[in-house]
């Protein structure tokens, strides 16, 4: 690799601001924030949303009434 031309490739921690979740991953994200673990300061990602607080992970994913709405449409909707 030519140097100097690549992004700095690194340890950072990736938390989720929800679940208080966190894991170490490598990565090329710049950021500002930094978090210390087990004595080492890693940059640290502040995520939205994660598998441990995504609701298809967690079992709390709603079904929504698909073909009720379907029939809906067709009704209000469908040739007369």
């Amino acid at each position: 690799m030519k140097p100097g031309i690549h992004p700095d490739y690194r340890d950072v921690v990736f938390q989720d601001a929800q679940a208080n979740f966190q894991f170490i991953g490598k990565s090329t994200l710049q950021t500002n924030r930094t978090i210390k673990i087990e004595g080492k300061d890693y940059p640290l990602f502040l995520m939205e949303i994660s598998s441990a607080s995504h609701p298809f992970y967690t079992g709390k994913h709603k079904i929504m009434d698909t073909a009720g709405r379907i029939d809906k449409f067709k009704q209000k909707y469908g040739k007369k």
